[in-house]
């Protein structure tokens, strides 16, 4: 009965793991949406620059326009990053060397010159932090289902905030919560839990993507190098591309792997588990295997909103 309660609440055969072609699909479209959404304060701040640059009437003249400098600077491709390096006069001669190599050359349309530049190195920005955009959505996937069956107990939690680092009461009616949250705590039947996610494990000595730990808000700081107080480390992997999934598998088996072996070495065996959004039919047949084997507790598939609500519910309850 105990290992049926792992992982059998949700999954009866290795093909239940595998993701069908409406949900990578659908899976492409979340990611596309998201995209958008990130790409929107770029767009504002892009029609906010042809505003202001259009009151001048040379392209030299956009020097003097003290609220543009930093999105002139932006425009010459130089990213918020290196901005934080260079000194004053490095910051005005890249400035003049847009000038002079771009917006001159674009004559009466400079403005327009000068907000394409501005996107594209804006565009480059938001490439890069679309890398792991599938990791962002299934920290989020993970995070609501995880505040859905809290409430639906009736087990008052505490979100930590991403930006504040401030452990907020939870409510309700939460919206949102989890584009912002970064850690989970919560009360029940006398246990205290708190799960985590991204976080470096001192004796593992590698980024784990999620741990749930016995433990309160006050407790977290010193509770992640004390082994005895892991219940349960997991593997996430949120991309939906086909193409990947085999080395997401890979990866994760690995991490899984290297996790079980530092706590073995402690003679300790917290749960391990592995959620994925793009699972293919062999990789399906060889987590199906480790489930059987009790290489690890529990598996899900993220595109299926059932199996995900399920073992956030096993989570809450270990």
């Amino acid at each position: 009965m105990a290992k049926y309660t792992l992982y059998r609440k949700h999954l009866s055969s290795s093909s239940d793991l595998v993701t069908t072609y409406e949900e990578i699909r659908a899976g492409f479209v979340a990611l596309a949406l998201e995209k958008n959404r990130r790409a929107t304060p770029f767009i504002e701040q892009a029609r906010s620059l042809k505003a202001a640059a259009s009151q001048a009437k040379a392209p030299a003249d956009l020097l003097n326009i003290e609220r543009i400098q930093p999105a002139l600077l932006t425009a010459a491709g130089v990213s918020d990053k290196a901005t934080n390096h260079l000194l004053p006069q490095d910051k005005i001669d890249a400035i003049q060397g847009l000038i002079s190599k771009y917006l001159e050359p674009a004559g009466l349309v400079f403005v327009e010159e000068l907000v394409f530049r501005f996107l594209l190195t804006r565009g480059d920005s938001l490439g890069g932090s679309m890398r792991n955009v599938g990791g962002v959505l299934a920290e989020r996937k993970l995070t609501r289902a995880t505040i859905a069956n809290l409430s639906l107990a009736k087990t008052p939690y505490q979100w930590l905030h991403a930006d504040s680092k401030e452990w907020i009461i939870g409510k309700d009616q939460d919206a949102d919560i989890e584009l912002y949250i970064t850690a989970l705590s919560w009360s029940r039947k006398g246990k205290n839990r708190t799960m985590i996610y991204n976080r470096k494990v001192p004796f593992v000595n590698k980024n784990v993507d999620l741990c749930l730990l016995n433990c309160d808000t006050l407790g977290l700081s010193t509770a992640f190098g004390n082994p005895s107080l892991y219940i349960a480390l997991g593997e996430l992997k949120g991309g939906i591309d086909p193409a990947g999934a085999d080395e997401h598998w890979k990866t994760a088996r690995t991490s899984l792997t290297r996790i079980r072996k530092a706590f073995s070495g402690k003679k300790l065996s917290p749960h391990t588990f592995f959620v994925g959004a793009a699972i293919e039919n062999n990789m399906a047949e060889e987590i199906w295997h480790q489930l059987e084997d009790g290489t690890i507790s529990n598996a899900a598939n993220l595109t299926k909103p059932d199996q995900v609500s399920s073992l956030c519910g096993w989570l809450c309850s270990l």
